[in-house]
């Protein structure tokens, strides 16, 4: 039997749920068994996504929502209405969703809800098997605690070190570091930057690791899943390895 994060996702994923599944640090929305979208508040949106890599304009995404965010259809008229090619859309959706999805599972002290029927206004992509979801969330807080096993800096204001290394940074580097100024948490700083929240924290932890950043003494919950919480049920295509493969290689070629 595989271990779960949330053995709430495994039952939802075996009957072939449809719904959103609740979680302290975000949701998962869920078509017949499937993930088809992911929100975190620690994760930028999708339309964050889009519009800092110059894909769409914001004025373009909100006249999408506007037109057809009630019929739960936005992705379909982003690309029936040419302003986003299919492909291009669906790889940035399933790293805006991976992206969440590792918030969402992350431990919680909290009740875990699923409301039955629930419908994201974004439409349907391609749907994600869960057993996908929660492998990838696994393997990322692996590579985290690979880097820099002190999980506080993930969710700490990052304060900047002066070192001499600063100096001879990485542009990419460099744009983290102007924003490192004892305020912004990382979850701020990838939503400023127009950057996946797990590219941001794996950089943080790696200048982190490089006396670059502070890093806050106090202890911080582990990165790894913990044991579930209370889970509570509330009534109201498979993705191919090449494809996650060409979606991996594209997000951590800006790491």
């Amino acid at each position: 039997m595989r271990a779960a994060v949330s053995p709430m996702l495994v039952r939802l994923a075996d009957e072939r749920a449809t719904g959103v599944l609740v979680r302290d640090h975000g949701a998962l929305y869920l078509a017949e068994g499937q993930v088809v979208h992911a929100e975190s508040p620690r994760a930028p949106g999708l339309d964050v996504l889009l519009t800092a890599s110059g894909l769409l304009r914001p004025d373009s995404w909100a006249d999408a929502v506007a037109q057809a965010g009630a019929r739960c259809e936005v992705a379909r008229f982003l690309v029936d209405s040419g302003q986003v090619a299919g492909g291009k859309l669906e790889i940035c959706h399933l790293g805006a969703l991976f992206d969440a999805a590792f918030f969402a599972l992350a431990p919680t002290g909290g009740p875990t809800r699923f409301r039955y029927g629930v419908v994201h206004w974004i439409g349907r992509l391609r749907p994600v098997p869960t057993e996908v979801v929660e492998r990838e969330a696994k393997r990322r807080s692996r590579l985290l605690d690979s880097v820099w096993p002190h999980p506080t800096v993930d969710t700490a204001p990052v304060e900047r070190r002066a070192h001499p290394a600063a100096r001879g940074v990485s542009p990419l580097r460099q744009s983290l570091l102007d924003l490192a100024d004892g305020v912004r948490t990382p979850a701020v700083i990838a939503r400023e930057l127009g950057r996946p929240a797990f590219n941001t924290l794996i950089e943080v932890r790696r200048l982190a690791a490089d006396g670059l950043i502070e890093t806050p003494e106090k202890s911080a919950l582990p990165s790894r899943p913990a044991a579930p919480a209370a889970e509570v049920t509330e009534p109201a295509s498979v993705l191919d390895s090449a494809l996650l493969r060409r979606l991996r290689d594209a997000l951590e070629a800006t790491l």
